[in-house]
């Protein structure tokens, strides 16, 4: 009980910190769109998302057939950008938390990583305009 306490209190503790972070002033507001395949008990998840002005939104599939949406916070660095993100689930999976970190390949490219409570974990390719 203890440590579930703690775990929720460190959680929220760093989505409050990565809300609340400033962030540079974007000139263009093309959206980063990113595909996510990864897994959880022996099942695939699937996801596709998209980042803008350091907020994403991500929706997938997890195990039983849920279906879900992610709100993602990042925090923008030089060539990595991790991110922390809550989510509501369907067939009574319930609320979900997530973090990762995407990081830049190439000028147009990226990869990432991260961790769904939902979808477990997962690897992410997407690319920038």
């Amino acid at each position: 009980m203890k440590i579930a306490i703690i775990a929720k209190t460190l959680i929220t503790s760093i989505c409050l910190l990565a809300f609340f972070a400033p962030s540079k002033a974007s000139a263009q507001l093309i959206p980063q769109p990113w595909v996510s395949v990864g897994g959880k008990n022996g099942d695939i998840t699937y996801a596709v998302g998209a980042r803008a002005l350091d907020f994403g939104v991500e929706v997938g599939t997890g195990p039983d057939g849920s279906t879900g949406v992610d709100v993602l916070k990042f925090i923008s660095l030089p060539v990595i950008s991790p991110y922390v993100g809550v989510g509501l689930y369907s067939e009574d999976k319930g609320v979900a938390v997530s973090g990762g970190v995407q990081v830049s390949a190439t000028d147009n490219v990226f990869v990432g990583a991260g961790y769904n409570s939902i979808r477990g974990f997962n690897g992410q390719l997407g690319i920038r305009f």
